[in-house]
């Protein structure tokens, strides 16, 4: 029994170690296993951080890559904007230098036009000369002129027009200039007259005094000081007098005095010899005036509706020594009708309304108050109208009055398109005090 029981235990010892090695073994299974699942744990979870690691180092390594890219496209647009720079700063640098030589160039111009001004603003006479077919008096001309502006003491210049001649004048006028420049030559394509050679001279004359005398040697230069000391004395023009006239009486003198005293009439200028060509203007009133046809002769009396104070000095005038006069009898039609247009322009160009308004007026009254009479005897006295025109001619007279007042209108829209158009003023200023 006790060995039973001894065995019995011992089984139970063995079966409780058994056990207790299934426990500890079933133990040191669940920790193993356990332990295996953190290691899985642990590795799945070190894998992660791997793959973690790994798509952060992709993504740094693309945001490298792309931060490279961006930085190099950075770099290049660094180095385009820097080209540009370089390319602007060029064109800068370029463009300042043509501005530069720009501005020397205009300076350079500018000096040069400022010297020219300066120059012809020293310029105290000018004598204006209009020439036609004078080959054989030229030379005379020039060293009588010169002479007597040599010792004048002043800055001059000679204008000789050369109005289309057809002999060997133009050769000799280049001559006297090749030996004396101040003695400048304008050349007309053909002959336009005395009138608009002069009207050449003017545009062209720098000096503040103008002088203007026949190229023909009947004018005398050494008559210029006598004008010069008579304008200084506050002229503005002054005439010379051929008071010992040598030209034939009946053609050219007696048909000059009735001229001349029917414009002095006319125009309030009183002058002994508007056909003496040696006259001497101030400059800004030959600025003033337009010349047209043959309206040289008349410029103190075109020039009066400026106020100016002309003069008079007696000149010498000699006897024509080469060639013959260009004018005679038949030039009389041709002053009456410049007077009457001098006259015109001068009272009435600027209120043409006032001269053929006048006209229409007083010849419309005159119809209406024959028109009346013609009715008055007809209806009340019984006279027959069959056998008298005076009621047609009466008719005529109205139409006719009609007509001027019309024209004068007309003058009138003319008159003040031309002014504004051209901005030309309607008065001149001699002087302003501010």
């Amino acid at each position: 029994m006790k060995n039973t029981s001894k065995t019995s235990k011992m089984i139970s010892s063995s079966s409780s170690s058994s056990s207790s090695s299934d426990s500890s073994s079933s133990d040191s299974s669940n920790n193993s296993s356990k332990r295996n699942s953190r290691n899985s744990r642990n590795s799945s979870g070190s894998s992660c951080s791997r793959n973690s690691s790994s798509i952060r180092s992709r993504n740094s390594s693309r945001s490298s890559s792309s931060s490279s890219r961006s930085s190099s496209i950075t770099s290049n647009n660094i180095t385009s904007s820097s080209n540009n720079s370089n390319i602007s700063s060029i064109n800068i640098n370029n463009n300042s230098n043509n501005n530069s030589k720009d501005s020397k160039n205009n300076y350079a111009f500018n000096t040069v036009k400022k010297l020219e001004k300066a120059a012809d603003s020293e310029i105290e006479i000018s004598v204006v000369i209009p020439v036609y077919n004078e080959q054989d008096s030229i030379y005379y001309l020039y060293e009588s002129l010169q002479d007597v502006l040599e010792k004048l003491n002043k800055k001059y210049e000679v204008i000789l027009v050369d109005d289309g001649s057809t002999d060997k004048t133009y050769e000799y006028l280049k001559d006297v200039h090749l030996k004396n420049p101040n003695f400048k030559v304008i050349r007309f394509r053909r002959n336009f007259g005395q009138t608009q050679a002069m009207k050449a001279g003017f545009d062209h004359a720098k000096g503040k005094l103008v002088i203007t005398l026949d190229a023909d040697l009947q004018n005398d230069p050494n008559d210029i000081p006598k004008l010069l000391k008579k304008i200084n004395e506050g002229f503005d023009i002054v005439s010379g007098w051929r008071k010992n006239r040598k030209d034939n009486t009946i053609s050219r003198k007696i048909p000059s005095i009735i001229a001349n005293k029917i414009i002095s009439s006319l125009f309030n200028v009183r002058i002994h010899d508007y056909g003496c060509t040696l006259k001497i203007y101030k400059k800004d009133v030959i600025d003033n005036i337009e010349l047209y046809g043959e309206m040289h002769r008349y410029i103190p009396a075109i020039a009066s509706w400026m106020g100016v104070k002309v003069g008079e000095v007696v000149v010498n005038h000699r006897p024509r020594k080469f060639g013959k006069a260009k004018y005679g009898l038949s030039r009389t039609i041709r002053v009456i009708l410049d007077i009457i247009t001098i006259k015109f322009l001068i009272s009435y160009s600027k209120r043409p309304m006032q001269i053929f308004g006048l006209i229409g007026v007083v010849l419309s009254f005159i119809g209406i108050v024959f028109t009346i009479w013609v009715l008055v005897e007809r209806i009340f006295f019984a006279i027959p109208l069959s056998t008298r025109p005076i009621l047609i001619i009466s008719i005529f007279t109205i139409m006719i009055g009609i007509q001027f007042i019309t024209m004068g209108l007309l003058g009138e829209i003319i008159m003040r398109t031309y002014y504004e158009g051209t901005g030309k003023p309607t008065y001149v200023i001699k002087e302003i005090l501010d």
